[in-house]
């Protein structure tokens, strides 16, 4: 485990020793902007550091309702709602939609939180191929008499490839099948505005499509959130058991959200560069004959059949000053992974250097099947 000893943006300090940093999910460089902390610092002066209580007691306050105003209008949608983790979003948002599905159908490769969301009433799950869409219609059409739900993360946070969504709304359509989209890495990245996957496939007017979300990545914050109709907004705050049972966001965490939301809406040249860096890497990447998979997003995975080459990877480019994670959180991935995470914060010289060190690394070993 790597314990850091500074704040976390294209740089990092280890045991007081600089590295560039191409991991975690500071995807437009904000967890460190100085106007999310100066927004933090003076709500704590304003509201301390806790608002000790729940939001339906006396735990909400002027500024919660600011910050779900906020994601509602940059989300297009009627309302939103906050709440203490996004790992609780997908258990949060697949409660309050019970009733409208007896069975889900979920990609092979989503996220825990995913798995952990589904309802322990719900018999009737399915894993479908990964990125599957002929596998998933199958599966669909062998359950018909099921009311089908189908949910899977946006950007997925191993390979960093997009759900294919449009697709998968197309047979939504066709059996009448509700989605969520589990957008935790793709809030803030993909889409014209940001607004994520939906947006990156035009489908922000699906009424059967939701999401939900995180602050945590690229919003530079902390926390989860839903935004979409009142009548489920409203289902949540009457009825979660999660929302009405927990502590509200603390002060300091929700203005530096406000923040950011407002920073993400004003500065799409973050999102520009962001891209532009990103494409930078890719290239490189598979100039260099590495294994990836990633094609659109800020998340690139080298992946190796052999574990040993990806840790001694790791440890060379640590030598050389650069942290590119090794990936062994659980995960259905065949395969050993070093995640290669992208910011707008990362400069030309810190991609040439991590590309410089990368081809020296292939020279060494060749291009064989890892």
């Amino acid at each position: 485990m790597l314990v850091s000893n500074s704040y976390v943006s294209n740089y990092i300090y280890v045991d007081n020793k600089r590295y560039s940093l191409f991991g975690g999910n500071n995807y437009l460089g904000l967890a460190n902007n100085p106007l999310l902390k100066k927004a933090a610092i003076s709500s704590i002066k304003k509201y301390g550091l806790n608002f000790a209580a729940a939001r339906q007691t006396t735990g909400t306050s002027e500024i919660h309702t600011e910050l779900e105003n906020l994601l509602a209008g940059f989300k297009h949608k009627d309302d939103s709602v906050v709440f203490a983790s996004g790992y609780m979003g997908n258990r949060i948002l697949l409660s309050a939609l019970k009733g409208q599905y007896s069975a889900v159908y979920m990609d092979e490769y989503s996220h825990s939180s995913i798995h952990d969301g589904i309802p322990s009433d719900i018999s009737k799950v399915f894993c479908y191929n990964h990125c599957d869409t002929v596998h998933l219609e199958s599966l669909l059409k062998k359950n018909k008499k099921q009311r089908s739900l189908i949910i899977t993360d946006g950007i997925f946070s191993l390979t960093g490839e997009i759900a294919p969504l449009d697709k998968i709304h197309s047979l939504a359509e066709l059996h009448d099948a509700i989605i969520v989209i589990d957008d935790a890495h793709a809030t803030g990245v993909l889409g014209k505005n940001g607004r994520g996957t939906p947006e990156y496939f035009n489908l922000e007017s699906a009424s059967n499509i939701y999401q939900s979300e995180t602050m945590s990545k690229a919003l530079g914050a902390y926390g989860g959130f839903i935004s979409a109709g009142e009548e489920i907004i409203n289902t949540i705050r009457g009825k979660s058991s999660i929302y009405l049972a927990s502590t509200s966001l603390p002060p300091p965490i929700v203005s530096a959200a406000s923040a950011s939301i407002r920073i993400i809406m004003d500065q799409p040249d973050l999102r520009i560069m962001l891209h532009e860096n990103l494409k930078k890497i890719i290239e490189g990447v598979k100039n260099l004959n590495f294994h990836t998979c990633s094609e659109h997003t800020p998340i690139i995975p080298l992946q190796f059949n052999s574990r040993q080459n990806a840790e001694k990877l790791f440890e060379f480019l640590k030598i050389n000053g650069i942290i590119v994670p090794f990936i062994t959180y659980p995960g259905n991935i065949n395969s050993f992974i070093l995640r290669i995470t992208v910011s707008s914060l990362h400069t030309t010289d810190q991609i040439e250097d991590l590309m410089a060190l990368l081809e020296k690394w292939r020279r060494k070993h060749g291009s064989d099947k890892d």
